[in-house]
């Protein structure tokens, strides 16, 4: 009776009466890694970047995407990155909770949600890594403002994305990744 979670990022759903045969990629907003939209192929790597995308939901007690009042997306990796550079890591936690959580574990798990959410994939660490970081087994790696910068590449890849994009009208909300925290610097 111990529930399992898994399978991230390599799920596709489909709709009763499709055919399952399709050339496009599906799955579920925000959990999709950039580089399995852009070439339809999962990996270990993309699956890494699903389970990211889930721990940060879970600490924070918010979807992987969310509208601000003037339309734009933003997305729980840069809200939760953003907290980080400002230092203030522990108030992106679930406001739900409380206080009542380890906030060593909870800055743990987000840290481990950013590393694994980074647009790059040789960037984000291996499940057998995420494992030793979370049984303590393995130091987290530094987490600088250079090593979680990810704003040049962001740029490359939403370019590449959007560009991708016109045909995937249901993945229209994945185009952005992680978005540039300078100001467009």
């Amino acid at each position: 009776m111990n529930g399992r979670l898994g399978d991230f990022g390599l799920a596709k759903l489909y709709e009763h009466g499709t055919n399952p045969q399709t050339t496009r990629v599906v799955g579920t907003t925000g959990y999709l890694a950039p580089e399995l939209v852009r070439t339809g192929k999962a990996t270990p790597l993309t699956d890494a970047f699903a389970f990211g995308t889930f721990m940060l939901e879970v600490a924070c007690g918010r979807r992987p995407i969310k509208q601000d009042e003037k339309g734009n997306q933003i997305l729980l990796a840069d809200w939760v990155l953003e907290h980080l550079h400002r230092e203030s890591l522990v108030e992106a936690a679930d406001p739900r909770l409380q206080g009542e959580y380890n906030s060593d574990e909870v800055c743990l798990i987000l840290k481990i949600g950013l590393l694994c959410s980074h647009p790059s994939p040789s960037a984000r660490p291996t499940m057998q890594q995420v494992l030793q970081y979370l049984d303590g087994e393995l130091p987290l790696p530094e987490m600088t403002h250079s090593t979680l910068s990810f704003n040049l590449l962001a740029l490359r890849e939403r370019k590449e994305l959007h560009s991708m994009s016109r045909p995937f009208s249901s993945m229209a909300m994945i185009v952005g990744t992680i978005s540039d925290l300078s100001g467009g610097r």
